[in-house]
């Protein structure tokens, strides 16, 4: 993925300010089409398909995976470019974007979240975030046990069933579910990566980028529990609730979600100085 990031931030021409959007564990970069549209008269917006996704391989690289796996593609891509980046991430990706963030804290110019799963930083909550992460282990467990057994549409029900509530992978179309019992043997690896991050909570306080994370007000408590605290540790003002909407309300919600984050990110654009003119461009992987 790393040459098909870079070759596409390369063919926009490098003369725009660039946002990379990651999409949440089993979907493609075709989550943020929304975005891209919001953002069309001043941005570059890339959104590649994450390893294991749309048209990604699955991971080759042996039985262990971290975030910083998952992210190395993106820091490729935030080292090509001449001006920091506006990164944005949803679920899993929030996390992976986080992960990049991290690795280059002076490449950034914003930070865009939707309920990132960073579920690492339950650690640092106390008896609620315990639970928490027993509730998402126990998720996972149940998932990686199924895929080890050969039961993948076993898992990708109870995978689906979590994030949006019993009965909703019975309610997706039969290509849709076909889809995701494809991708399921990357969400063992994708809860790998996430609940053996080691990064603490307070090492996110060293991000200076503007930042916006969003969360449902129907969302699973593990996810609504990480949103709050890295708010609270990084800038409690930037927490801001999609009332209605739940985990996957960049899809529920796909146009206020979009309209939110494009704001967000051409506010921090303005004021570094981006120019309010010029045509957008914007690609994902296909």
């Amino acid at each position: 993925m790393i040459d098909s990031v870079t070759a596409r931030l390369a063919a926009s021409g490098g003369d725009r300010p660039v946002a990379i959007a990651l999409h949440c564990s089993g979907a493609s970069g075709r989550e943020w089409r929304h975005l891209a549209q919001s953002l069309e008269p001043k941005f570059t917006v890339i959104a590649p398909d994450l390893i294991g996704c749309g048209g990604t391989p699955h991971w080759g690289g042996g039985p262990r995976f971290s975030l910083t796996d998952e992210a190395r593609s993106i820091v490729a891509a935030m080292d090509a470019v001449p001006q920091p980046v506006h990164l944005v991430g949803h679920s899993y990706g929030g996390a992976v974007a986080l992960r990049a963030a991290i690795e280059r804290p002076h490449r950034v110019a914003s930070l865009s979240l939707y309920e990132p799963t960073a579920f690492h930083v339950l650690r640092s909550v106390g008896f609620g975030g315990n639970r928490a992460l027993m509730e998402i282990q126990s998720v996972a467990s149940a998932v990686t046990q199924a895929v080890a057994c050969g039961a993948d549409a076993a898992a990708a029900r109870r995978f689906v069933d979590y994030w949006n509530g019993h009965g909703a992978f019975a309610a997706l179309k039969p290509e849709a579910q076909d889809e995701l019992v494809r991708y399921i043997p990357k969400a063992v690896l994708d809860f790998q990566a996430l609940l053996s991050e080691r990064t603490p909570l307070v090492a996110y306080r060293r991000l200076r980028a503007p930042l916006c994370i969003l969360s449902g007000d129907r969302s699973p408590e593990p996810a609504l529990l990480v949103a709050q605290r890295l708010a609270r540790a990084i800038n409690p003002g930037a927490l801001r609730v999609v009332e209605g909407a739940g985990h996957m309300g960049p899809f529920s919600h796909a146009a206020l979600v979009a309209r939110q984050i494009a704001d967000h990110i051409v506010a921090a654009g303005t004021s570094a100085g981006v120019p309010a003119d010029g045509s957008a461009q914007w690609d994902w992987a296909a």
